[in-house]
């Protein structure tokens, strides 16, 4: 079979890495002429909207998928008229708007931080009153890894705030004392099949993520499984869904989700008897799903901006390297270093001598 992607990144080159040994073809769809996926598959290097390219796309894959939930809704919708995309689009247009996003938890009984709405500069002087400082100004859309959002601390930060994203539809949200940050990788196939993986703590700087470690029997992990079934039932979803949380006083407040594979899910790759990406394409093509236990203790470094001294990773025990094939520059993602051991300890040990990554 033929999986069609869009966007040819990262995540679109570990999808192509998890699926040649289920015997699967890619084709990416990315306007990047030199994507980090192109190596592994058919790339047409098209726009988005490049309807000769989207035909193109269509009439020579069996499925289609896509890495990042920004995809215009005009090409999800083109394609989805002509052969199934999955995740379905209905949770694709959730995710890309935090309100619709939020409000969503909340119908589904889903604890969030207390947000609202804000459309104009009034709206967020109202929601500040209301709310109180320190809040966080976010775009409702086009938000990741930190951008499209603006700190409130001081009343007298709301204007720059607000032309900081520039005048555009976005929410307020409140700042809460959290413990942690977690998340939950959870799948569910064309059956109705559902999985999950165990909870992984992640911690995050100036927005992009870090590190993540995956938690074998935390005890946040069947609240977790539970608001997240919630969501891929209600969304009646296909495929790997990311949720995101902050720890507070033993509840869980849910952040965002991502319909797709995720950045704090890499460890799966060595981590778990299954990966995330191999069960993302497992679930869209309808098989069964593979297991995701975990095969030790797992953690996952990103490296950003610039790459460590091979030679020194590659020296530490339980450590594999993954290199994106993407050229050094300031905050981008150039690989990400996946490290096994079989405690606790020792892959705390093994993350700390990490060289050229503070622990």
């Amino acid at each position: 079979m033929r999986v069609g992607v869009l966007g040819g990144g990262q995540l679109a080159r570990m999808l192509a890495l998890a699926g040649y040994p289920l015997g699967l073809e890619f084709v990416f769809l990315c306007p990047v002429p030199d994507a980090c996926a192109a190596p592994l598959g058919e790339h047409l290097c098209a726009n988005f909207d490049d309807e000769a390219a989207l035909q193109r796309l269509a009439g020579s894959v069996d499925r289609v998928t896509y890495e990042f939930e920004s995809v215009p809704a005009g090409t999800v919708a083109y394609l989805n008229d002509k052969l199934p995309v999955y995740p379905p689009p209905p949770a694709l247009a959730t995710a890309r708007d935090r309100l619709h996003e939020k409000s969503l938890f909340n119908e589904l009984g889903i604890d969030t931080a207390p947000f609202m709405a804000v459309d104009s500069l009034d709206d967020l002087q109202q929601a500040v009153a209301k709310m109180g400082l320190p809040a966080i100004l976010k775009t409702r859309t086009l938000g990741y890894d930190g951008k499209g959002q603006q700190w409130l601390r001081d009343p007298a930060e709301l204007m720059v705030a607000w032309e900081g994203i520039n005048g555009t539809a976005a929410i307020l949200e409140g700042v809460v004392p959290f413990e942690r940050e977690v998340s939950i990788i959870a799948v569910r196939n064309l059956a109705g099949e559902m999985a999950f993986y165990p909870l992984t703590e992640n911690r995050h700087a100036a927005g992009i993520l870090q590190r993540s470690i995956s938690l074998p029997d935390d005890p946040m992990q069947g609240l977790a499984e539970d608001y997240a079934q919630r969501l891929l039932e209600h969304l009646a979803y296909v495929g790997v869904l990311a949720v995101e949380f902050f720890q507070l006083d033993g509840q869980l407040l849910v952040n965002e989700m991502a319909p797709r594979v995720h950045n704090s899910g890499h460890w799966t790759i060595e981590g778990a008897v299954s990966s995330q990406f191999e069960n993302h394409l497992r679930a869209i093509l309808g098989l069964p799903l593979g297991s995701t236990a975990l095969t030790g203790h797992s953690g996952m470094v990103n490296l950003i901006g610039e790459l460590p001294d091979i030679d020194a990773v590659l020296s530490i025990p339980g450590a594999h390297l993954h290199l994106y094939g993407k050229g050094p520059q300031p905050g981008r993602k150039l690989g990400h270093i996946t490290v096994c051991a079989d405690n606790g300890d020792s892959l705390q040990h093994r993350l700390a001598v990490m060289p050229g990554i503070q622990s």
